[in-house]
């Protein structure tokens, strides 16, 4: 069974920055799709970000402030936060989409809190 584990969440002060890396325990070629979403609570999981091949798909409210990427050789998918607000305060989770299937793989999660 495949594991996604997010690493690099915290505390950051509005307007700053982190970076959440998503280690995979299989190759990233597994997968048709990969990506980011977020959950407050009480609130249902959002979609942030989407990666297919080298298209990026982002959610309005992260357009210009995040970026998705992967590293094949690492096995690895990262999310780049600049600009963070205190509504980017959430649970982040890292999934995967593999070819073939509508199955996504999630992650465990990662706290981020922007907060002064």
């Amino acid at each position: 069974q495949v594991q996604l584990v997010e690493s690099g969440g915290g505390l950051v002060q509005p307007g700053g920055s982190l970076r959440l890396s998503c280690a995979v325990s299989e190759s990233l070629s597994s997968f048709a799709a990969m990506g980011w979403s977020r959950q407050t609570p009480g609130k249902e999981r959002e979609l942030v970000a989407r990666i297919i091949k080298a298209d990026a798909y982002y959610v309005d409210s992260v357009k210009g402030r995040f970026t998705v990427s992967t590293d094949h050789a690492e096995n690895a998918l990262f999310l780049q936060m600049y600009s963070l607000k205190p509504e980017d305060t959430a649970t982040y989770y890292c999934f995967g989409v593999r070819h073939g299937t509508s199955v996504l793989d999630w992650g465990q999660g990662i706290q981020v809190t922007v907060s002064s």
